[in-house]
């Protein structure tokens, strides 16, 4: 696929990378950035020789400052407000997508208000020193509810979201912050955020996927579940995503005639 907002490339050491390249408008997302990103992760999804991705951005200033907000948005929000719907599960990868595959978040400068629907469902979150997290929602007089949910279900604690999402642009997670409320898992330095996001993935790329993706999902399918019917799916996950060794393990213990 010809894309304009976004550069998707994936290497031989099955890792996809996607990176979002509307610099010039700080990376906010509009119409077509939502349809190609549809298309990403759908092709991350069903291609069986990615095994992880790595989700950044171009440019110097932003990773992602939300919804463009001098674009057309009545692809998500309709005159019919029955037919509205978040946009974020068009750009993320697993609520709609179904995307188990391990995601590793290279997060620089800011990340505002919408840009958290890139992140929240990644799995492992890395920010650069320059980066900063802020929502602009209560500035302009509107509710933020979509994306600091998303934040609690990531276990960042309820004050230091709603202090996020009330004090709008006065508040700025910084990225000390972000390490010590669990949004992000480590700060490096700018130079160093691409290469440090990749050898991460590509370090889990170069484990068995299947397990990997059940580890995936089991991990956040519990999020939706009380924690008696999450070690329930949780022990099918253990018998579906373990058949390979558990086969390999009957081989060894087998005399070398039956082998």
């Amino acid at each position: 696929m010809d894309t304009e907002t976004i550069l998707f490339e994936a290497g031989a050491d099955h890792v996809a990378t996607i990176t979002l390249n509307r610099p010039d408008a700080l990376n906010s997302f509009n119409d077509v950035m939502a349809r190609e990103m549809t298309w990403a992760w759908e092709t991350i999804r069903d291609t069986d020789d990615i095994h992880a991705v790595v989700l950044r951005a171009a440019g110097e200033r932003a990773f992602c400052t939300g919804v463009d907000i001098k674009s057309d948005r009545s692809w998500f929000f309709k005159d019919n407000v029955w037919n509205s719907f978040d946009p974020g599960v068009i750009l993320s990868p697993k609520q709609h997508h179904k995307v188990w595959k391990p995601v590793v978040a290279a997060v620089h400068g800011m990340c505002a208000g919408g840009g958290q629907y890139f992140i929240n469902e990644a799995d492992i979150i890395i920010c650069s020193d320059d980066a900063q997290f802020f929502d602009p929602h209560a500035n302009g007089g509107i509710t933020s509810a979509l994306e600091p949910i998303g934040m609690l279900a990531r276990g960042v604690p309820l004050g230091d979201v709603l202090r996020w999402a009330l004090m709008g642009t006065e508040e700025r997670i910084t990225p000390e912050t972000a390490l010590r409320i669990g949004l992000v898992t480590e700060v490096v330095p700018r130079a160093e955020l691409w290469d440090r996001a990749h050898a991460i993935a590509s370090a889990i790329a170069a484990r068995p996927p299947k397990p990997i993706q059940g580890t995936v999902r089991a991990i956040w399918e519990s999020l939706d579940m009380t924690r008696a019917m999450a070690l329930q799916n949780g022990l099918a996950y253990t018998h579906i995503g373990n058949e390979y060794p558990r086969q390999r393990m009957e081989r060894v213990n087998k005399p070398p005639e039956f082998r």
